[in-house]
């Protein structure tokens, strides 16, 4: 198969996943779906309101913020390691990890040329 024809469809199946997630905003990212999480997991509410989830709900599966920089510690630059002082910080689980939108990078909001895919 030629160079060209896999990566159509990549990108094929790349903005298929992000087009069926929008077609519906309450969808959950593959990886808890998969895991069986449900709304009331996270908004520890029936019917979730649009209040922000409490980063503890997602520290009960993933640990806490040395666990989680330990988990990343391989990458270039850590996430989730403490940053250093007079930097701003930490921040909130939520400020890159959107469940319900794709995620994003915080740090690009002062530092443009980061490098860092979230997931």
């Amino acid at each position: 198969m030629e160079v060209s024809h896999i990566l159509a469809v990549c990108c094929i199946g790349f903005f298929s996943a992000f087009a069926a997630r929008a077609g519906d905003a309450h969808a959950l990212p593959a990886r808890h779906a998969k895991a069986g999480v449900t709304c009331f997991d996270c908004h520890q509410e029936e019917t979730p309101s649009a209040r922000p989830v409490d980063p503890g709900k997602c520290m009960d599966c993933h640990g806490d913020g040395p666990a989680m920089a330990a988990t990343t510690r391989q990458l270039p630059v850590n996430p989730h390691a403490p940053p250093p002082k007079p930097h701003p910080g930490p921040f909130a689980c939520t400020d890159c990890h959107r469940q319900h939108q794709p995620p994003v990078v915080k740090c690009l909001e002062c530092h443009p040329k980061f490098k860092l895919v979230p997931r």
